[in-house]
């Protein structure tokens, strides 16, 4: 424990001992003893009796059977006598226990001036029963003497403990020494006993009470191991659902890899809004686990829709909001002491009751749901993410609050408006824990193939319906251009890739108006401008894309289109400050070659959202067989010469 590091417990301490210096310096300024034998064997009897103590389960601190002796004291001794049993109490505990080489000054004084000041005051309220009250000693004095010696100790403790190491003092008195109240109940039976002896027998009869003594040492020491063992059991418990917290967390992580540091930032805010909140012990560790798990159901969506660098089709968003009820259903499995499936279940739930999956509105959202719901929405913006840029915090803040009423709880948006600065601090300043790699690059070499065989390999583009007479023009216009660029590809064995290319995009802009153009080629893993036209060309020339990354990479990496993606996220398109693009959206697809993608193509616009859904089979009737083409073109040309003189 740390005995400095508080205010407030520098505070207490020095009054404490100030209290607890005023009853013993009047004590023993009228110093007087009526049988010194008898208190020289008490006194005795305290200091050997004071080792017997025990470890309380949870906090730094430790309980004894000294407290019988206090109440000796006061039933058979004065005042003084009284205090200097307690001052011997306290000084075998700190030299004759086994921690006598732990504690320090400061603790030992805080020690005895608590103790003094308990003892003192127990006496004082047995005085004043006894005679006011009674008119004479009994039972109900002892009783009094016992209860207020128990209240003022345990709280003096619980309070130093609580203000040392920033615990609630109730919980602290409640956890940690209530229980030991019946113990005092015993003593102090234990006590009134040995007076009845005293007036009966002798006080030489007192001296029985050491057997007793220990016997209470052996029951706190044997019921202080029980709960010990319990706890270490409660412990292992909730050390198995953090470890499954982990593990569903690490399941995320495989199938999105942008969410590690996310989720772990969303917990920092979200635990310190359930303080401010004032959520309860199991709806924070609920929170606490919901927010690392929250997108668990992510899992059965597929994962070309998670990675997607742009918007999502209204069929691909329909699969996405599965997530929520698929996240809730496999943490119903998982059986949780606290109520993390509601929150899981509701946390794309929105405060006017436009979220989904069950349109819950206002207070019919858990609160661990709403608070989620704020926090993650934050963070998400001011993170890179496959789809944009990072906002600055400002901004991502000014959206929050742009939505409080609407999709988020006016009361927990206020708070995290209030404290996000200091959040964000708080964030930055965790460790962020890495995560085991887990072999999901690996390729498996054996296994000839499924127990139920190989499908067919077939390729099959996107379908479209309904298209209009115009579009229908169009996309055959875009087919016979196709067939004329292959055709002259076949023709011209001298003609270049880039020159390709420079064609293709002459034929696609009479058809399709774009203000940027880019091919692709797939080149060891990595996409390499084979040809750039247009606005923005030079950031365009100099990039290099892994497969996956950016909006091209995934487009690459799916063998999928996408439409009106964002330019700016391609690997190295705008990592240096002094650039700049007026690109806002982007057309991309594959240009399947004989074994798999072989390059992509690019169309950029200045305008957001500028293609429309029918641009979409335009550019694919215009890119069908460029992938084979450009693989013919960039064939080395030595190679059928040296054939053809065999």
């Amino acid at each position: 424990m740390s005995w400095v590091r508080s205010i407030g417990a520098r505070v207490f301490i020095a009054a404490m001992c100030l209290a607890g210096f005023v009853p013993f310096w009047i004590g023993f300024s009228h110093w007087q003893a009526s049988d010194p034998v008898k208190f020289a064997c008490y006194l005795i009897a305290a200091l050997l009796a004071s080792p017997l103590k025990v470890t309380l389960p949870g906090i730094d601190a430790t309980l004894s059977v000294n407290f019988l002796f206090t109440l000796l004291g006061i039933l058979e001794l004065g005042l003084p006598e009284t205090l200097l049993i307690v001052l011997a109490c306290t000084v075998g505990q700190a030299f004759l226990g086994p921690r006598r080489h732990q504690l320090k000054f400061v603790q030992f004084a805080f020690n005895w001036a608590q103790l003094t000041v308990s003892a003192a005051v127990a006496y004082g309220a047995y005085k004043l029963i006894a005679i006011y009250v009674l008119h004479a000693p009994g039972p109900l004095a002892l009783l009094v003497a016992a209860v207020t010696l128990f209240g003022c100790n345990t709280a003096a403790m619980s309070t130093i403990i609580g203000l040392t190491e920033d615990k609630a003092i109730s919980k602290i008195w409640n956890d940690c020494y209530f229980w030991s109240f019946p113990y005092y109940m015993v003593g102090a039976a234990a006590a009134g006993l040995v007076h009845f002896l005293n007036a009966h027998v002798g006080w030489q009869s007192s001296l029985l009470v050491l057997p007793p003594i220990y016997l209470m040492y052996r029951s706190y020491h044997l019921y202080l191991g029980k709960l010990e063992t319990e706890k270490k059991h409660a412990e292992q418990v909730s050390n198995l659902h953090l470890r499954t917290i982990e593990a569903l967390a690490l399941a995320i992580e495989a199938k999105d890899q942008t969410t590690g540091e996310h989720l772990q930032r969303v917990r920092v805010y979200a635990m310190e809004l359930a303080k401010n909140l004032g959520l309860s012990e199991d709806e924070t560790e609920a929170l606490r686990a919901a927010s690392v798990l929250h997108d668990i159901g992510k899992l059965a969506v597929p994962e070309h829709i998670i990675s997607k660098p742009g918007k999502l089709t209204p069929e691909e968003f329909d699969k996405m909001k599965i997530h929520p009820i698929v996240g809730a259903e496999i943490l119903e499995q998982v059986d949780f002491p606290y109520p993390v499936v509601p929150i899981v279940r509701a946390h794309h739930e929105k405060w006017d009751g436009s979220g989904y999956p069950n349109g819950l509105v206002g207070d019919a959202i858990p609160m661990g749901a709403r608070i989620l719901a704020a926090v993650d929405c934050l963070d998400a913006l001011a993170s890179d993410r496959q789809y944009r840029k990072a906002l600055p915090l400002d901004e991502a803040m000014a959206k929050v609050v742009s939505e409080s009423g609407k999709a988020f709880d006016p009361s927990v948006v206020a708070i995290l408006h209030r404290r996000y600065i200091e959040l964000e601090k708080m964030a930055n300043e965790q460790p962020m824990q890495s995560p085991p790699k887990l072999s999901t690059d690996i390729k498996v070499a054996r296994g000839a193939a499924p127990d139920a065989g190989f499908a067919e390999s077939v390729e099959s583009g996107i379908a479209h319906s309904r298209i209009s007479g115009d579009s229908a023009a169009l996309i055959s216009a875009a087919r016979s251009h196709a067939q004329e660029i292959s055709d002259f590809s076949r023709l011209m064995p001298s003609l270049r890739a880039a020159d390709l290319a420079s064609l293709l995009a002459v034929r696609i802009k009479t058809l399709l108006p774009y203000d940027s153009f880019a091919i692709y080629r797939l080149i060891d893993d990595f996409l390499i401008p084979e040809f750039v036209s247009g606005e923005n060309c030079q950031l365009f020339s100099s990039l290099r894309i892994p497969l996956g990354e950016g909006l091209s990479g995934w487009v690459a990496q799916n063998h999928k289109p996408i439409l009106n993606g964002n330019p700016t996220v391609e690997p190295g398109y705008l990592n240096d400050a002094k650039k700049f693009s007026t690109l806002r959206s982007a057309l991309a697809l594959p240009l399947e070659g004989s074994a798999g993608v072989a390059a992509v193509l690019a169309l950029y616009r200045t305008n957001a959202d500028a293609f429309s859904s029918d641009d979409l089979p335009i550019a694919e009737a215009m890119a069908t067989g460029m992938g084979l083409a450009l693989e013919q073109v960039s064939k080395p040309k030595a190679a059928s010469v040296a054939s053809g003189k065999r």
